[in-house]
């Protein structure tokens, strides 16, 4: 009898597989990185045939270090980037075009001139989400109008549209040899065209993004066989899809309402599980749905997006030179005592929740001659603690339910400093989980459950165990004064870009 069950995680940066056994402990993983493509000032693309061929070779490899054959797994599942999109033909596979990547702003002036006829909350009711282009209409919208012959692909159904989760369900299930072209509900609910009352695409939205519906996928539960993989797991069943933000949730077990995590990578995403009803946010959230399992009500949740937070980190060693290595930052940041008055706004691409500014841009203020690159490199982690804080505070006031405590997970927690800081800033503790891969684990668990590996969602919570806990250490007075300068600096990045510019 099969005694795991793996998970594709399709990040930003990289493509990964891992392997779980029944108490959710790793067996093995394999991860390869694929290009970063950025064609013109804020645009960024990925190759969707580079994603598909590191997707086929991290199984393989994944499964190889493991001792594994393909029979030995129970279920697979996949959690991917979730507002990216992809384009191909019905009979090559092709791509027809680089996919649009989430952080992507070239839709920024198509949207605001939707946003200047009933503002940037028009379609929150039925969507649950602020009009950006963060989400995948718009960019949809923009390859249907930019690509030649693709509007009318996508009309006659020859041309398939998906984000990552739909363009490797196709690939993995036999690509034009019959391929499943589906999305589950969480990732249908970042596209800015599903119904949060149906969970079905609604018409009026495809009709403001002219979206013809051959060209989207059919909607599906979290937690659902949904096939056989062929290639390069043939016979393996295909049982879960997340959003990688609402698979970590999943995989943190926050089951109950009011019961919250945030995750730690290329972005930074809070959730919080509100129950089985919508809640809506007057705060900058977003509303969304954390996950549906097969037969029952789905889930939802309140989520703040912060783009840049471990891009910061990415940026100072690749871009500025101030770190060789990731790794480093921490380091650097404890040459010094404190941020020395400096503050980094990251607005690389706007500001997400709770702002919603796409005339933002990123800024290092507070500079003196006094303040040094250790200085620089302790305020950028910071900054991903005191966004998280603004973040968290606006669940708060929309949900009118206080956070007891923040589950943390993703890359960036093994930084002690920064997991210090955020329980600082936060006046709440921080957990780091044992099993810290929880975007990968979620999936594994949405895959298990639809399979009969995992029976209820107590055996999940069973798994669940603490690595880590920090808590607050400073002041009350210091940690005003700290986010009152957070907050001077993050109203000053604000309106650098001007809309007709």
């Amino acid at each position: 009898m099969p005694d795991a069950v793996g998970a594709i995680d399709q990040g930003t940066t990289s493509t990964r597989f891992i392997v779980f056994d029944r108490r959710g402990t790793i067996l093995a993983q394999a991860q390869r990185e694929h290009e970063q493509i950025f064609p013109r000032p804020g645009w960024v693309e990925h190759d969707p045939r580079e994603i598909w061929r590191n997707t086929h070779a991290v199984m393989r490899e994944g499964l190889a270090r493991a001792g594994l054959a393909p029979g030995d797994l129970a279920a697979i599942g996949i959690t991917n980037q979730r507002e990216t999109a992809v384009l191909w033909d019905r009979r090559t596979g092709e791509p027809l075009h680089d996919a649009i990547v989430w952080q992507d702003t070239r839709t920024d002036r198509s949207v605001a001139a939707l946003a200047r006829d009933g503002g940037r909350d028009r379609f929150r009711a039925v969507t649950g989400l602020p009009l950006a282009s963060y989400f995948s209409a718009s960019k949809l919208a923009w390859l249907l109008d930019h690509v030649d012959g693709a509007r009318a692909k996508a009309e006659d159904g020859s041309a398939l549209f998906g984000t990552i989760d739909s363009w490797l369900v196709w690939n993995l299930t036999g690509g034009p040899e019959g391929g499943l072209h589906v999305t589950d509900v969480t990732n249908a609910s970042r596209t800015q065209l599903m119904s949060l009352a149906t969970l079905d695409w609604d018409e009026a939205m495809l009709g403001v993004f002219r979206i013809p519906r051959a060209v989207l996928p059919r909607i599906v539960s979290s937690s659902a066989v949904l096939g056989e993989v062929r290639d390069p797991c043939p016979g393996v069943p295909l049982g879960g899809i997340l959003g990688d933000q609402q698979a970590a949730l999943f995989g943190q077990t926050c089951f109950a309402a009011g019961e919250a995590k945030n995750t730690y990578g290329t972005g930074c995403f809070a959730l919080m599980n509100t129950g089985p009803e919508p809640v809506a946010s007057s705060a900058g959230l977003i509303t969304t749905v954390a996950y549906r399992l097969d037969g029952r009500p789905p889930a939802y949740a309140l989520e703040g997006s912060i783009a840049i937070t471990g891009a910061l980190v990415q940026w100072l060693r690749d871009n500025l030179g101030l770190i060789g290595a990731s790794s480093e930052i921490e380091g650097l940041a404890r040459s010094v005592e404190d941020n020395g008055g400096v503050y980094v706004v990251p607005a690389f691409s706007g500001l997400y929740a709770p702002h919603w500014r796409d005339d933002a841009r990123g800024l290092i203020i507070g500079l003196t001659r006094y303040a040094n690159r250790g200085h620089i490199a302790r305020a950028c982690l910071e900054a991903t603690a005191y966004q998280t804080r603004e973040v968290l505070e606006a669940m708060e006031r929309d949900s009118g339910c206080p956070i007891a405590e923040l589950r943390c997970d993703g890359g960036m927690t093994v930084n002690d400093l920064l997991m210090q800081f955020q329980a600082d800033i936060l006046d709440r503790p921080t957990l780091r989980p044992k099993v810290s891969e929880t975007t990968a684990l979620g999936a594994a668990y949405a895959a298990g459950l639809a399979t009969g590996f995992w029976k209820t969602l107590e055996d999940l919570r069973d798994n669940w165990a603490v690595d880590k806990r920090w808590h607050p250490h400073i002041q009350a007075e210091e940690r005003r004064a700290l986010f009152a300068g957070w907050s001077r600096a993050v109203e000053r990045s604000f309106g650098w870009v001007e809309e007709n510019a």
